[in-house]
């Protein structure tokens, strides 16, 4: 009985499965990442007995767009199709009388099929099987650091290089690249479906593991914390970086995009960051003096809004401060127009005058010129004589202390002494103490 029993089930099995089928996926949802395909049957079908995880060889498998289509025979990837359109299953499938080919080969196909199922029993001894991957970008991941994660602010600008602690918050979309790395890495021989639920929480565990790295990664750019919202392309390549080993060479899976809908330093992180900034800013002459302008005027608000003594002395406070501090904004403004002014530097000179050479020997002087002296003047009746010229008036000291430039002293009356005697000069040159000139005769000037 058990003979004719296996008898009868290879016979019916191999002429049930003598149909061919048509293979065809719905759209599937965001939710859903891999489904097992199933064969299209409805009120009007006659295949309803065909065995299942058996592909008759001629069969017909639909691709849509956003959808990759693999066959598994014996639990082992036989085939795949990422493009769009119809493929016809025709290598390794069951054999059937409706087979395109030999119509010879296909019935001795199918009688050696009835054979083999008679072997196992009256069933087929394999499996084969179609799975479609979900290839959108699946959208939606929402992401959020319950704990702060470290960030480094680097500004060359202020040589400011230090740690800080974020949150942000967020959603990013990834997509399969490699269906089959998903297939045998996560999802296997799924009875269905696979969802997005059965692996959401390791994925998001692991991108705020991957958070730290890659934000080290913006901050070596040069991108400030604050500017994350702008550079979620840089993060997304950032953190496909980090997550390569795990998603891209594990599961198939890469990042598409990262959004950042908020990131936020703690209170004490931002006010020092701001006060440094701010304090880096005062490194300019003209910027320390507006703000020195500014905080007098405010101080002089606040010093008359004080009624009473409070304002004088509020005022006489801020000027020993400007006395004592030694720096106005006046001063402050004189040293920013020096720097704006270009500054001339002369080359350096070589010790010996030159610009590392040896200085020129410097030229002869020619030796000093003595004035010859002048002829003896002609006599007054032969040549006019230019008109007196007052003698210099020799100061002498006299015997009380007094200097005195008359002939008498003018504290004691006391005359001057003769060896004191004033002398002048004549207009024909010559040196007199007396009254006349001892080689004219003209009398001294008046």
């Amino acid at each position: 009985m058990g003979l004719i029993k296996a008898g009868l089930g290879a016979l019916g099995g191999a002429l049930a499965d003598q149909w061919l089928e048509y293979f065809y996926c719905e759209a599937m949802p965001a939710d859903v990442l891999a489904r097992k395909g199933q064969r299209r049957e409805d009120k009007r079908s006659s295949n309803k007995k065909g065995t299942d995880n058996i592909i008759s060889s001629g069969s017909g498998i639909a691709v849509a767009d956003g959808q990759c289509m693999i066959i598994v025979e014996q639990g082992k990837v036989l085939d795949v199709c990422f493009e769009p359109g119809e493929y016809t299953y025709n290598v390794g499938g069951e054999p059937s009388l409706f087979a395109g080919g030999d119509m010879k080969e296909n019935i001795i196909g199918s009688l050696f099929a009835v054979w083999e199922r008679f072997k196992f029993g009256g069933q087929p001894g394999k499996d084969q099987r179609i799975y479609y991957f979900n290839t959108k970008e699946l959208v939606g991941n929402k992401y959020g650091t319950p704990s702060p994660v470290p960030f480094r602010v680097v500004d060359t600008n202020v040589g400011l290089d230090m740690d800080i602690s974020i949150r942000c918050f967020g959603e990013y979309s990834y997509k399969l690249t490699n269906p089959i790395l998903f297939y045998a890495n996560v999802c296997g021989n799924v009875e269905e479906e696979y969802k997005r639920s059965q692996i959401d929480d390791q994925m998001k565990s692991e991108l705020l593991t991957a958070l730290q790295p890659a934000f080290a990664k913006i901050s070596a750019m040069g991108i400030r914390y604050s500017a994350l919202p702008g550079h979620t392309t840089e993060m997304a390549d950032a953190l496909n970086d980090v997550m390569s080993a795990k998603w891209r060479d594990l599961r198939g899976i890469e990042i598409v995009s990262f959004g950042v809908s908020s990131v936020k330093a703690s209170e004490e992180d931002e006010q020092m960051i701001k006060e440094l900034q701010r304090n880096a800013a005062f490194r300019d002459p003209n910027m320390a003096a507006a703000h020195l302008v500014g905080a007098q005027a405010q101080a002089m608000q606040s010093a008359a809004s004080n009624e009473g003594a409070g304002a004088a002395m509020a005022f006489v406070g801020m000027n020993m401060a400007g006395n004592a501090g030694g720096m106005n904004a006046q001063n402050l403004y004189n040293m920013g127009q020096q720097q704006g002014q270009p500054q001339y530097q002369t080359p350096p000179q070589a010790p010996d005058g030159g610009f590392g050479m040896a200085a020129p020997p410097a030229p002869p002087q020619a030796p000093p010129q003595v004035q010859p002296q002048a002829p003896p003047q002609a006599p007054p009746a032969q040549q006019a004589a230019p008109p007196p010229q007052a003698a210099p008036q020799a100061g002498w000291t006299c015997q009380c202390g007094t200097v005195n430039t008359g002939n008498f002293c003018s504290h004691c009356a006391a005359p001057r002494p003769a060896a004191q005697a004033v002398q002048w000069t004549c207009t024909c040159g010559t040196v007199n103490e007396g009254n006349f000139c001892s080689n004219c005769a003209k009398p001294r000037p008046a």
